[in-house]
């Protein structure tokens, strides 16, 4: 039996049809980005050499470099989860033999040494996060929200960025995020504490909001925009008042710090679980 007939990457991968392709096929828009960088350097480090048929060889090849270079398995093992989608879909339009893309699909993934326990604060350093911001200014409300919502509720940092005012409702005497779409397209209705709803309230005294996307953009000169914030401002709100204490946290760690002090609170593993929307206890 003849062997199926090698493709060359240039032609399963031409500049742009093809990584939409894979780039498309992901809803997330995190994972959007992180498979569109990765199949990027892949395809920059392909060119940059004679290399072969795209097949188990080359990619094999590249994941050696990746490890040589110093990248943390979970970076090699997103960049390696990219090019075997991209296999998979090259072979699904008929731009790759079957066995090559499945070659491709065995290749390992990088082991992770150890349990990844992540960061988080205590109590005494997440009050002082909270009270960092300063009050007087509306830079300062807007950045209360955020970090009120990332410790006070457990929110993702996309999460705190696109929530509105309409999901704050209440329920049975208590404030809570209510029907909140999370990862994974998971429903969950968050309990919110009085003090995070207070800040809030201050943000859109001030502000004259009511409606719509709860956190705005604010200007040098301490005026609002029009333009909602990104994921990564909310990133970068966070880091800029931890340095500022002398803290090591990301806004994921405010989301570990919520679990971590509503678990020592005694809340039930079960409440933790839904409002942090994770689909099993486990996690």
């Amino acid at each position: 039996m003849a062997d199926a007939p090698e493709v060359s990457l240039v032609t399963v991968q031409p500049p742009d049809d093809d990584l939409a392709l894979v780039v498309d096929s992901v809803t997330s828009p995190h994972s959007r980005r992180a498979y569109g960088k990765a199949l990027d350097d892949f395809l920059a480090w392909y060119r940059a050499a004679p290399r072969g048929p795209f097949r188990k060889a080359v990619v094999q090849e590249y994941r050696v470099k990746l490890e040589a270079d110093g990248l943390a398995a979970s970076t090699i093992n997103v960049r390696l989860a990219a090019i075997r989608k991209l296999a998979r879909e090259a072979a699904d339009n008929g731009l790759l033999a079957p066995d090559l893309a499945a070659g491709i699909a065995r290749v390992r993934g990088a082991k992770a040494l150890g349990v990844r326990a992540g960061n988080w604060l205590a109590k005494e350093q997440a009050e002082q996060m909270i009270a960092a911001p300063d009050p007087e200014t509306l830079k300062g409300k807007r950045d209360r929200v955020i970090l009120a919502l990332l410790l006070g509720c457990g929110l993702r940092r996309n999460e705190v960025a696109q929530l509105t005012f309409e999901e704050v409702q209440q329920r049975d005497g208590r404030w809570a995020i209510v029907d909140l779409k999370g990862k994974g397209g998971r429903v969950r209705t968050v309990p919110m504490p009085g003090w995070a709803k207070v800040a809030i309230d201050h943000w859109a005294e001030a502000t004259g909001l009511s409606s719509g996307r709860i956190l705005h953009a604010i200007n040098k000169g301490d005026h609002l925009m029009h333009a909602g914030m990104s994921p990564q401002s909310v990133f970068m709100t966070v880091q800029s008042y931890a340095r500022q204490l002398g803290i090591q946290a990301a806004p994921h760690d405010l989301r570990r710090t919520f679990a971590k002090l509503a678990h020592k609170g005694r809340a039930a593993l079960e409440q933790i679980q839904l409002s942090l929307g994770h689909a099993t206890i486990l996690t």
